[in-house]
């Protein structure tokens, strides 16, 4: 292993993780807080779905796109987490290269599916302030199925080349990754050969797939901030922003770092090397986190339901 830098290879076997390039003294002190994190939103979104499947008056447009979203949590901050734990415990750095792979279609894969579900719930939030009389006819059970089947079937296959684009190269130099995840362009810049192919495809995947639900949520939200301002009272102003205002940070917490990981690859190279690595993870960990506090939580039916649940317990 320790050679594994020089040695000439064209398929690894195994690749080898660094974790937070230059803070791996810090990694024990770094697993506290993704430690935390990740047990929140383990509890958090567990507890969503729990509440919803529970309670049939939940059965609705809002709490099925918000269960949609609980279980993309799980899966995206579960494929990482794990891993990124061993590393900074026990200095388990090495991945096998198919389970590397893996773990690259589900982190893209369900991040598209994530940006989805968000234009979904944009779409869902400005029917019901926008246009709350029509709301019920408009999404129905039947066009939600439609809006989840279609997100997930256009996140799993714009994430399906990037496996498959990955396993073609050669690699002939290293095979150390100096992240603590199979990112595809962290992957793939291991290669000894032209990956123009992948870099533009993850291109247009970030431009065509976030670029995209970024205009949609913004022209939503735009609408819906619009419909707040012409309430009739200060209260119902002040009520409606306060929700608005948590959504909107939610989704800033997930394109932000997910755009300046994107690019940094590409084109921040005199960004910090521990700084890019951090940042990457943050938005995998940190919205599943927030979600079912904003989404959960702050929503006053699952409130509701949650305080009768430790009622009927303290009874």
């Amino acid at each position: 292993m320790s050679d594994s830098n020089t040695t000439d290879f064209t398929n690894p076997s195994t690749f080898i993780l660094l974790g937070i390039p230059g803070l791996e003294v810090s990694h024990i002190w770094l697993s506290i807080p993704f430690c935390a994190m990740y047990t929140i939103a383990i509890l958090g979104n567990f507890t969503i779905l729990f509440i919803v499947k529970r309670e049939t008056s939940l059965h609705g447009p809002m709490y099925y796109f918000l269960c949609m979203l609980a279980v993309t949590d799980l899966v995206l901050s579960t494929s990482i987490l794990p891993k990124t734990l061993s590393i900074f415990w026990f200095n388990s750095r090495e991945i096998d290269f198919s389970a590397c792979l893996t773990q690259m279609y589900f982190i893209h894969c369900f991040s598209a599916i994530e940006s989805g579900i968000f234009v979904a719930m944009g779409l869902d939030r400005y029917v019901a302030i926008c246009d709350p009389l029509r709301h019920s006819t408009i999404l129905t059970n039947h066009v939600v199925a439609k809006i989840g089947l279609a997100v997930v079937l256009r996140s799993g296959m714009l994430a399906l080349p990037y496996p498959f684009l990955a396993r073609r190269w050669p690699y002939c130099t290293t095979n150390i990754i100096p992240q603590s995840y199979c990112e595809h362009i962290a992957v793939v810049k291991l290669a000894c050969t032209d990956i123009r192919i992948s870099s533009y495809y993850g291109l247009f995947v970030v431009f065509s797939v976030i670029g995209l639900d970024v205009v949609f949520i913004a022209v939503s939200y735009t609408q819906i901030l619009r419909a707040i301002f012409n309430l009739p009272t200060k209260d119902a102003r002040l009520k409606t922003f306060g929700t608005f205002g948590s959504h909107l940070f939610v989704i800033l917490a997930f394109y932000i770092p997910a755009l300046f990981s994107f690019l940094t690859h590409r084109f921040g190279h005199s960004v910090p090397l521990h700084f890019h690595v951090l940042m990457a993870n943050m938005y995998l960990l940190v919205p599943p986190m927030l979600n079912p506090i904003i989404y959960g939580v702050r929503t006053k039916q699952i409130r509701d339901r949650l305080h009768q649940l430790f009622s009927h317990k303290d009874i």
